[in-house]
């Protein structure tokens, strides 16, 4: 469970989900100093989405309430002062508010309340049927032979269902909506409305083409 104050890591285009790895490039001082200090404490960054680009004058830009928390796994410091890392999404996380910056400290951290993703006896089998019909609604989608490999039948319904909606190609506001769903049952099912929709647009925009 991650603690209740945590660094902010805004990115533009980045949407973390629980239990999926991200890798990242730090190369701003202001998140050099961010990583650093994660790195001589529990090694915790939450990640949270950009509500518009961020001008050059605006230290603490509008996100959106509802990120994810992520765990330092693997770590190369470069001789210039900048990181790659990679970072495993722990937990979402809804944001209560920001604390002031500390003399010194140039990124932004908040107080943060955990949003806990259970799911009942019900809900598991309800899951477990929704990953065959997106399963199902993403076959075509991939080159032959390779399905197997991108949708690992090992995989956990919990873990799949977060990592698809990570790795996708949506929108970065359309992976917040995903996020932002109450579970990974309700998650699966706003997938399966988004890739639909998809569907529906591109075979509009053909038709329009044709004729």
């Amino acid at each position: 469970m991650a603690p209740d104050t945590i660094p902010i890591f805004p990115l533009p285009t980045v949407v973390l989900f629980p239990n999926v790895f991200l890798p990242l490039h730090i190369f701003e001082q202001r998140y050099r100093q961010m990583v650093a200090d994660a790195l001589s404490g529990d090694r915790i960054i939450g990640m949270t989405l950009l509500r518009a680009p961020a001008t050059a004058d605006e230290g603490t830009p509008p996100v959106y309430p509802v990120g994810c928390s992520g765990v330092i796994t693997h770590v190369e410091r470069l001789a210039d002062g900048r990181f790659n890392l990679i970072l495993r999404g722990v937990e979402k996380f809804q944001i209560v508010g920001e604390e002031p910056l500390a003399p010194g400290q140039l990124y932004r951290t908040a107080h943060v309340s955990a949003c806990v993703e259970s799911i009942g006896a019900g809900d598991r089998e309800a899951l477990a049927f929704e990953r065959r019909r997106l399963e199902a609604r993403l076959a075509p989608l991939l080159e032959r032979g390779r399905a197997e490999s991108f949708l690992p039948q090992t995989m956990p319904d919990v873990d799949l269902i977060n990592a698809l909606a990570q790795y996708l190609e949506f929108e970065p506001v359309e992976r917040q909506a995903l996020l932002e769903q109450p579970g990974p049952l309700a998650r699966c099912r706003a997938m399966m409305e988004l890739l639909d929709v998809k569907a529906l647009l591109e075979k509009t925009a053909a038709t329009d083409t044709v004729h």
